[in-house]
């Protein structure tokens, strides 16, 4: 495996990590002249009182604000545009993406398809959105899809049961302000899904063909925390330690995945996820050791090194008996998260889907990235052993 020669970097251009950042986002719409921002989230978070903590901040600074709560999960092109005509019908001059990945991608579109015209599928990969919309201010509150640090969003479009890709400067947000206390109330199983897919974000960044010395660095940092940690946070919800290095974690993988990309598992799980409606960190995980399995032969060295950081493989093991020991131990992750496999969702299996999900995963220049690169066919192979 050859490492791409030339690093890009994209990010947002403010950047608050701590515990009470949130606290701070008064002070940051100042900093960038905002003064009328929609809050986009969902209900969930509006019934948490978390909405609140951020709209008392920003009523103690006179700032007015209005809150579009619409979002669902794995957000749709219909979400889109109710979110997008929210944003038409007032004065705005930002946008506040407050949850997790959903809310924080929702925000994201609602503001470059404010500025771009047509419909979102218009814009899908390889398309890079680079007509920028309002400013996007992003605050995380479930520390897994790394949003918030990436030039990534995804919609799923309902006419085309197809979840897009999306990329560009449009989808960088302006300001991000990553604060773990909002986790402490996420139910074991989000705390699990979330940190999987933080995990998959780190692996699939490091043995990335597009990844770099700047990526690597981050992907190299996040993998230990999120394996140290995620049991902790599932049986300990409200431990301040496991929480905050899951969230820091999550972050450093949104920053190594955005510029290194992601690869096979992201491009099969999306297909998982719009047709199936299974949450995306989930179908990450249900993904990640059969993947794991299916390529490490072709960048052994790069796999043998995830084991290693991780702890679960010594500096003695060869690689070979390293990345036998990564598939072991992602496959007992999941064990003790109690990740299901999709039958036992009830999800039946069905050649035709599989072939058309081959297609999509195909399709979005995800699976190029790996290390290695499969057919339609190697892919529904991987459908039918996962189900």
């Amino acid at each position: 495996m050859t490492l791409a020669q030339i690093g890009r970097v994209q990010s947002p251009r403010i950047i608050r990590i701590g515990g009470g950042v949130a606290n701070e986002l008064a002070e940051v719409l100042q900093q960038l002249g905002l003064t009328r921002p929609l809050i986009v989230t969902d209900t969930g978070l509006v019934q948490l009182g978390h909405v609140q903590t951020i709209t008392d901040v920003l009523d103690n600074a006179r700032i007015g604000w209005t809150v579009f709560d619409g979002v669902v999960e794995d957000p749709t092109d219909t979400c889109l545009a109710e979110g997008l005509a929210a944003f038409n019908a007032g004065d705005f001059d930002c946008v506040i993406g407050f949850g997790g990945g959903s809310p924080m991608d929702t925000a994201k579109a609602i503001s470059f398809m404010s500025v771009n015209p047509g419909h979102v599928r218009d814009y899908k990969a390889p398309t890079q959105i680079d007509r920028c919309g309002p400013p996007v201010i992003l605050i995380p509150t479930t520390g897994g899809t790394g949003s918030e640090l990436t030039r990534w969003c995804v919609i799923t479009d309902t006419e085309k049961t197809e979840k897009y890709n999306l990329s560009g400067l449009a989808c960088v947000a302006t300001a991000a302000l990553i604060d773990w206390t909002f986790t402490t109330t996420k139910p074991w199983r989000i705390t699990a899904d979330t940190a999987v897919d933080s995990l998959t974000h780190a692996i699939e960044a490091y043995v990335s063909r597009k990844a770099f010395a700047y990526t690597d660095a981050f992907a190299l940092a996040a993998m230990p925390a999120i394996a140290r940690h995620v049991r902790t946070a599932c049986a300990e919800p409200e431990n301040a330690e496991a929480r905050e290095a899951l969230m820091l974690a999550a972050s450093q993988a949104g920053m190594a995945f955005s510029n290194a990309s992601v690869a096979l598992v992201h491009g099969m799980s999306r297909p998982i996820g719009a047709h199936f409606h299974v949450a995306h960190g989930l179908s990450n995980a249900m993904l990640l050791p059969e993947v794991t399995r299916f390529s490490v032969d072709a960048a052994s060295d790069r796999y043998a090194t995830c084991a290693r950081v991780m702890t679960w493989a010594d500096d003695t093991d060869s690689d070979a008996v390293a990345c036998g020991k990564l598939v072991k131990n992602l496959q007992r992750l999941n064990d003790d998260l109690k990740v299901p496999n999709p039958g036992s969702l009830g999800h039946a299996k069905d050649a035709s889907t599989f072939a058309t999900m081959a297609d999509q995963a195909l399709a979005s220049g995800s699976p190029q990235n790996n290390p290695r690169v499969p057919t339609a066919e190697e892919i529904v192979a991987i459908y039918d052993r996962i189900w």
